[in-house]
């Protein structure tokens, strides 16, 4: 499983209810293009407390993308804005995959 950002010196109880009160696991996308290679790829799993915005966690990847991610041709457009809209749609939601993962573990 990939390395999960956010829950820190979290116990399981504090995690439970974070996730009761709308917490939710999610990933954000980011794309760079080298030459003629393009390469569109997810970030660390990131815990986002309810009430709290996923920008200030998904701006480097935004930026990234836009900065890096446009100019390879034919991909570099298209991946770079699937990548933006994930990330300004507050990435891709994993809660259901992580709490199954973590319950198994």
């Amino acid at each position: 499983m990939a390395k999960i950002i956010g829950i820190e010196n979290m116990s399981a109880e504090e995690l439970n209810h974070e996730l009761q009160r709308g917490g939710k696991f999610v990933i954000f996308e980011y794309c760079i293009s080298i030459i003629l290679m393009t390469f569109k790829r997810p970030t660390d799993i990131y815990f986002i407390k309810s009430g709290e915005g996923a920008t200030k966690k998904s701006i480097g990847f935004t930026l990234t993308s836009l900065l890096v991610g446009w100019w390879g041709i034919p991909w570099g457009p298209i991946y770079t804005i699937g990548s933006l809209i994930t990330n300004l749609k507050g990435g891709k939601d994993v809660t259901d995959e992580v709490v199954a993962s973590l319950s198994e573990g």
